[in-house]
């Protein structure tokens, strides 16, 4: 610049701040857009304005850059731009004389797009950093916002403004004058109607920008008089989505609103509530609509009654009751679920509403139930109570008000009762899900009530053979026993046990022997039901161990199937009772000890006299004993679980039997030792119990006798011939391995015993080959959860195997054991070492050497290794597995032509998620994956049939022109599954071959 050029700007700039002069702005503008000189130059020029001791002088001088900036704003350089950002970053800093010129300026700047997000950017910035100073200004600092944000288009802007302007609501900053102008400049943007661009770099989705309007919105009650109106408006709408928006800001906003907020609008807003849940065919709506409603009333609620002011509650709920009420009277019921979704959603809002709601419908609805005839009618009525009695337990807050339903508890309890004694079952379990609603009001029924209730639920129970009803009842009864259990312990379970006892004549046909059977079964799965509390458990555990011991003495026809259910029984017990000492030494002092002394009683008796053999010793017994013991054992308190430990390794150890009922036991019982007579397979498959206590306690409890009782469990292991014997042995071994601390006498204990499996493994002639391989497989997968080194020789160990001769189908399935959960020992509810993502750490390690074991394996050997491979891959997790199968799709292309079915399955249900999604690989493998598929749809397993059937339909929605030329084979081999004999497969088959019909038609896909 000149120095003429640079005398007459200093002029200029001296007139305007100091002779304030305000027409010399237009002059400086001028000679800036006629090149004379650049904006920087001026900032320059101002630089003795900008350093003045003199606020107004500062504010002058930055008056001036923000005129100019007016007019040549669209000149600027990216360069001048960025100087003139931080400029006025800084210049926020100064005294708050200057900010409205530094407003100004910004707005200017903020015209220009990059720019403006830089702009909001300092703001949120400055606002973090200068609060004080900003509300200082008052509501000019708003209305230079409001300004600046006038207009915005840019999605990546208005994130920026609206959290701007929810920090200035927020943050109780003086709106003034400028409330309704904050509210138009960011209500105009509602509802939010945004469709990202595909590949949109930036990210911002339609969800981000309705939250971010919704959070100002609703953030003030100051808005108030102005939302409510345009939220009316918007409900208008045909719009769904806008429909939408509308009634969720609507519920949030109402959180923050006095009752005075609302007056002025509830007719309008209840108008279009009702109108939404009428009419609407969108649940979403309905839902939104009807927790709208519940906000509303819970706001009015929240009033405080004066007795000069008006109840805007019951104002609003009288409105609400005479728009709804009649519709729960008429003859067809049309309207009643609408209706009484809207009063069951007002009611749940407060106990006060519900008080006045409940109060004026539940009498209406016991008259119209007990004047209708028609059971379809008074089973919806019944259901619409029953809503009613779940609302009145959302809304009542604490147990010590006054309770709402209890002015019609007697006349409900009538009309429940009534219909427990109708005989269609649908009414049935309506009534009983009444009836399961009123026992959870705490203190509702009175003991009469509950007495006649439970007098019911037994008559059903025991006399309606409906299995819709008899669930009911179970689920009913349990949730009554939570609240009342004096009742069930005096009263049902004497009758339950009574009937259970009592045995059908023997003249009687198999239809009532049959029926007798079902009445235990459900006696027994109430018996269940109802112990949640330790003094109902404690009354009936002894039943439940009186018919185990009938059925092992064979006084009372109980079959294997009741000996089962009656375990299961005991076991949920052990699951659901409440943890307490007195729930604790109920198992530990009488539960487990009977359990043993039955079980031990039962392998040491032969064949009665009369031919009755003991159900105890059956395999499938003894396992739901051990579910008992094992869940009884991990919930104990450590005292009581050292004791039962102690217990159990003396009796198995030594033959102690002291603690045990009925003790007329031989003495020195060695349960552990390798016996040759007959029946020694019953007392050594009692080792499962063993594992049942030892393998569930917690790590912190010590196992007496540990190393004693580790070389009694290998010996039995590797020599017993019995399966469930050694089997059980091995798991037991694994399960005590697993949580036996690092160091070296583990270290010492792992290579002794690998020593001895691995020597009868390499040896063919070994007559207990098997058994070492059991033992082998557990302990692997015992260190595998743990990530235990030693470990990894095992897994090789059975890596090698998948050659074998003998061994090598039973490796390959070794694979699926130690991939999968099991669900007696060595899980996290047993308190087993269990690390995280175990399998997939196994497949990464050893997917590479199966892959290379596969490829110089004998072609007879290979269908082992694609057993192992499908076994891994199929226990990876969904994600891990479309990750992985790419680099292993032809090796599980190869397993589909395997013809072990299991395999097949196996390797079917891996490639069914990867279908949606195909890699790249998969689309150059289709030739071979068509043929597979395709003859897999004749397999002998209909579940191989059906997943087969699946991959085809999913193969339709690949790129059509890769699989069309496959359209004329499909459809002539999807013809033979479309007459199967299963309607499972017709029912896949039709749904694939109506997809690939279509496929390349007009109109299709």
């Amino acid at each position: 610049m000149m120095a003429n050029e640079s005398a007459v700007l200093l002029s200029l700039v001296e007139e305007f701040v100091s002779g304030l002069q305000d027409s010399k702005a237009k002059d400086t503008a001028a000679g800036v857009k006629n090149g004379d000189f650049t904006i920087l130059q001026l900032v320059e020029a101002l630089g003795l304005s900008l350093t003045s001791t003199q606020p107004h002088t500062r504010a002058r001088g930055v008056q001036l850059l923000s005129q100019v900036l007016q007019d040549c704003y669209a000149d600027l350089t990216e360069r001048e731009v960025e100087v003139l950002i931080a400029f006025y970053e800084n210049r926020l800093k100064d005294h708050y004389v200057t900010t409205p010129p530094v407003l100004q300026g910004l707005k200017t700047l903020s015209l220009l797009l990059a720019d403006r997000a830089c702009v909001y950017n300092m703001l949120i910035n400055v606002m973090e950093t200068r609060e004080a100073e900003l509300k200082s200004l008052g509501a000019d600092f708003v209305f230079g916002f409001v300004q600046s944000m006038d207009g915005e288009r840019d999605p990546r802007n208005l994130l920026l403004a609206f959290q701007i302007a929810k920090n200035i609501i927020r943050k109780g900053y003086n709106l003034g004058k400028f409330t309704e102008e904050m509210f138009e400049v960011t209500s105009c943007y509602f509802p939010i109607d945004f469709s990202p661009p595909p590949n949109d770099p930036h990210g911002i989705t339609k969800e981000e920008l309705i939250q971010a309007l919704r959070d100002v919105l609703t953030g003030t009650p100051k808005f108030a008089e102005f939302l409510l109106p345009l939220i009316i408006e918007k409900l208008d709408s045909d719009v769904q989505n806008a429909k939408l928006d509308s009634l969720q800001t609507l519920t949030a906003c109402v959180s923050r609103y006095e009752h005075t907020d609302l007056a002025g609008f509830l007719d309008g807003l209840w108008t279009s509530l009702r109108r939404e849940v009428f009419q609407t065919s969108s649940e979403k709506i309905e839902s939104a609509g009807l927790t709208a409603l519940t906000a509303i009333t819970s706001c009015l609620s929240r009033s405080v009654l004066n007795s000069d002011s008006e109840d805007a509650l019951s104002t609003f709920l009288d409105m609400v009751l005479k728009d709804c009420n009649h519709h729960l009277c008429e003859p067809d019921l049309k309207l009643v679920w609408p209706s009484a979704k809207l009063l069951q959603a007002a009611s749940s809002a407060s106990n006060r509403a519900c008080h006045i709601i409940t109060g004026a419908v539940m009498p209406a609805l016991i008259s119209q139930y007990n004047s209708r005839t028609e059971c379809s009618h008074r089973r919806t009525l019944l259901e619409v109570m029953q809503r009613f009695v779940q609302s009145v337990k959302i809304s009542q807050s604490s147990e010590n008000e006054e309770r709402v339903l209890s002015g019609v508890c007697s006349s409900l309890c009538c009309v429940t009762f009534s219909a427990l004694s109708e005989s269609n079952s649908s009414l049935q379990v309506t009534a009983v899900s009444v009836l399961a609603s009123l026992a959870q009001q705490t203190g509702l029924l009175s003991n009469s009530q509950t007495e006649l209730a439970v007098d019911h639920l037994t008559r059903l129970l025991l006399s309606d053979d409906d299995d819709t009803v008899s669930l009911a009842v179970v689920d009913c009864a349990g949730g009554l026993a939570e609240v009342q259990p004096t009742i069930f312990i005096t009263t049902m379970i004497p009758k339950l046990k009574k009937v259970m006892f009592s045995e059908p004549m023997a003249q009687d046909g198999d239809s009532v022997q049959h029926l007798h059977h079902a009445v235990r079964q459900r006696c027994l799965s109430m018996l269940a039901a109802v112990s949640t509390r330790p003094s109902v458990a404690k009354e009936s555990t002894p039943v439940l161990l009186d018919v185990l011991r009938s059925a092992h003495s064979g006084k009372v026809g109980f079959s294997l199937e009741e000996a089962v259910l009656t375990c299961h029984s005991l076991q949920r017990i052990a699951e659901q009772v409440e943890d307490t000492e007195e729930s604790g030494h109920c198992f530990h002092e009488d539960i487990i000890p009977q359990l043993l002394s039955l079980a031990l009683q039962a392998a040491l008796q032969g064949e009665t006299s009369s031919g009755h053999h003991s159900p105890l010793a059956d395999e499938v017994v003894l396992s739901t004993i051990v579910a008992v013991i094992s869940t009884a054992c991990s919930r104990l308190q450590p005292t009581l679980a050292g004791q039962t430990a102690t217990r159990f390794v003396s009796l198995f150890l030594d033959g102690d039997v002291s603690f045990l009922p009925d003790n007329s036991f031989p003495s020195h019982i060695k349960l552990l030792a390798n016996q040759h007579h007959d029946d020694s397979w019953k007392q050594s498959q009692m080792v499962c119990l063993l594992m049942g206590c030892v393998c569930s306690l917690p790590r912190t409890v010590t196992v007496p006798q540990m190393e004693r009782l580790l070389s009694e469990l290998e010996d039995m292991s590797c020599t017993c011939s019995h399966t469930l014997s050694y089997t059980s042995a091995a798991k037991c071994f694994a399960g005590l391995v697993n949580k036996i601390p690092q160091g070296d006498s583990l270290d010492r204990l792992l290579d002794k015993t690998m020593a001895r499996v691995f020597s009868e493994l390499n040896s063919v002639a070994s007559r207990v080959r098997t058994q070492a391989f059991t033992l082998m497989v557990w302990v692997g997968k015992a260190l595998l959860l743990r990530y235990h080194p030693a470990c990894t020789a095992l897994t090789d160990k059975l890596f090698s195997l998948l050659d074998d001769a003998d061994l090598g189908p039973v490796a390959a399935d070794g694979f699926s054991l130690l991939m999968s959960d099991t669900a007696d020992v060595l899980t996290r509810s047993c308190h087993a070492d269990v690390r995280i993502m175990y399998r997939q750490r196994f497949f990464s390690e050893n997917s590479s050497k199966l892959v290379q074991g596969f490829n110089v394996a004998p072609e007879e050997k290979k269908p082992n290794y694609l057993k192992a491979l499908s076994h891994i891959v199929n226990k990876l997790p969904k994600q891990v597995q479309v990750t992985e199968l790419p680099a292993l799709l032809s090796l599980l292309l190869e397993a589909l032509t395997c013809p072990d079915q299991g395999v097949q399955l196996s390797t079917l249900s891996c490639l069914e998620p990867v279908l949606a999604d195909p890699p790249p690989a998969l689309i150059q493998q289709l030739e071979a994956l068509f043929n597979r598929l395709l003859a897999l749809t004749s397999s002998p397993a209909m579940s191989v049939r059906i997943t087969s059937l699946r991959c085809i339909h999913a193969l339709s929605c690949f790129p059509e022109h890769e699989v069309l030329p496959f359209r004329t084979r499909v459809l002539q081999a999807l013809a033979k599954p479309l007459d199967d004999k299963k309607r499972l497969v017709r029912k896949e088959a039709v749904l694939a071959r109506a997809e690939w019909f279509l496929l390349g038609s007009p109109g299709g896909r």
